[in-house]
């Protein structure tokens, strides 16, 4: 599986980005409600580890509502959600302060694919047969119909 999650020590973490129109996104927001046109980033919070609506919210910015910008992780990031973010349509994680970041990068490399779709929604069987182009979203079947 291609690496493409930015990891980031939480000690070089700028979100004061200059020039970029940044939004931090409660982690009790709905995506669907905030306007994003000609937002660069959405940093979406983890109070806690194990507090996982951040995931289904890069989700929803990635798939329903085609955010192309950066999102971006911040809180309490750990090690092991790393491969899971990369998956759920995240491009960069900011990791705890205690938190490795060569084995956290080794946790990126650690599958060469996986079989279930992701934020990418077409699973390894289907890029390994050449389908992967073909696959169409509910909402795209839905029109083919009427």
């Amino acid at each position: 599986m291609q690496n493409t999650l930015k990891l980031i020590a939480a000690n070089l973490d700028s979100t004061l980005a200059t020039g970029l129109n940044v939004i931090n996104l409660a982690n009790d927001a709905d995506p669907r409600t905030v306007a994003l046109a000609g937002v660069d980033r959405v940093e979406l919070n983890f109070p806690k580890f194990t507090d996982g609506r951040a995931f289904s919210q890069a989700l929803l910015l990635r798939r329903r509502l085609g955010f192309k910008g950066e999102i971006r992780a911040t809180g309490d990031v750990l090690i092991d959600q790393v491969l899971q973010m990369q998956r759920s349509g995240f491009d960069a994680a900011v990791l705890r302060a205690d938190q490795d970041i060569e084995q956290a990068q080794r946790q990126l490399e650690r599958f060469s694919g996986f079989y279930q779709g992701d934020v990418q929604r077409a699973p390894l069987f289907a890029a390994a047969t050449g389908v992967s182009a073909g696959v169409k979203t509910p909402k795209e079947l839905r029109h083919e119909r009427h």
